[in-house]
């Protein structure tokens, strides 16, 4: 495995922040960091000729003082090089056309003289219109105007007091571990047939629905953790802290599949910070890297783009970067 340092060169007076979102456009890249008092800040990165293709220039900053801007979470980029981005803390998303001007928004942040302005409450449904802790965890079919034809809420949390902290509501129901119930869906992927891959992170698994939404399949990722394993940061996860779901060995942080028609899904956790190269039907292929800060180490891996078998584009939140790896064998 090689890992190209600093594959996105910043101006000398710009720095990413925690890096969440990294996409690819037809031309370059897009980056989503959460940077500066203003919150956050979209980044292009493209290559104009044959010449800047391996030094991904930097173009320019679009997005700059958005009113939707509050906690930078994900960003995707459609096959029209549309950017489509999503704001945890303002539970919007707002589309870009590919010159980087406002296309579509969706939902409205909370605003000071707004009834009721507090931190945002996470349990209960949705107002009307409106989303809640948007990420890419939620999915839904827009028409090209903007109308929803379709949604599926992939998630409804409930605080609960006690050692778990967060704890997936029970639906209808049914159990917080039974098929198609989540807790914290916090990435997508779309494979070439159209059957959708959620990281249910807090339940440690990934699941696959078809592009209705009906159930498929289900696989968890369980590899032996190295005695001398570290966290990323803190210390290292306890008992409940695994219970719980987030911080367990394999816990699907992020995860895509490439293209190309032998397709991987690769997956990566905080802990113990590693990315496993995956069949479609979850089968292990091989792993690689651990927290930390140098190359090859990740210091909690939010989002990848893997534009080729073998190569991965990964944001970090701890590390403040991309890290693009070329893996070998």
């Amino acid at each position: 495995m090689i890992s190209v340092p600093n594959p996105l060169r910043l101006p000398a007076d710009i720095y990413f922040g925690e890096v969440s979102g990294v996409a690819l456009n037809s031309k370059g890249m897009s980056s989503r960091s959460r940077a500066g008092h203003d919150g956050a800040r979209l980044r292009r990165r493209g290559d104009s000729a044959a010449r800047n293709r391996r030094r991904r220039r930097f173009l320019r900053d679009i997005g700059h003082n958005l009113y939707a801007w509050s906690f930078a979470h994900t960003v995707k980029v459609d096959r029209n090089d549309n950017i489509w981005v999503t704001d945890k803390g303002s539970d919007m998303v707002v589309k870009f056309t590919p010159d980087g001007r406002v296309d579509m928004v969706f939902g409205r942040k909370q605003e000071a003289s707004d009834e009721g302005t507090g931190p945002p409450e996470t349990s209960g449904p949705a107002a009307a219109g409106r989303k809640r802790q948007v990420s890419s965890g939620d999915r839904r079919r827009l028409g090209r105007r903007g109308q929803y034809l379709h949604q599926r809420r992939l998630y409804q949390l409930a605080r609960r007091q006690g050692g778990q902290g967060w704890e997936l509501a029970e639906v209808m129901g049914r159990s917080r571990l039974g098929p198609g119930q989540f807790h914290t869906p916090h990435s997508i992927a779309v494979d070439a047939s159209g059957q959708v891959y959620v990281a249910d992170r807090g339940n440690r698994r990934i699941q696959v629905f078809d592009g209705d939404g009906k159930f498929l399949r289900q696989f968890t990722i369980d590899v032996p953790v190295p005695p001398d394993a570290q966290p990323a940061i803190g210390n290292k996860p306890g008992e409940a802290e695994i219970a719980a779901g987030t911080f367990a060995p394999g816990s699907p942080w992020a995860i895509c599949i490439s293209p190309g028609p032998k397709p991987v899904l690769y997956s990566a956790d905080a802990f113990p910070g590693r990315i496993y190269r995956l069949t479609l039907d979850g089968k292990l292929l091989g792993l690689l890297g651990q927290s930390g800060k140098r190359l090859k180490q990740f210091g909690w891996i939010h989002q990848m783009a893997c534009p080729a078998e073998n190569v991965l584009y990964v944001a970090e939140l701890l590390n403040w970067r991309v890290q693009k790896l070329v893996l070998h064998g």
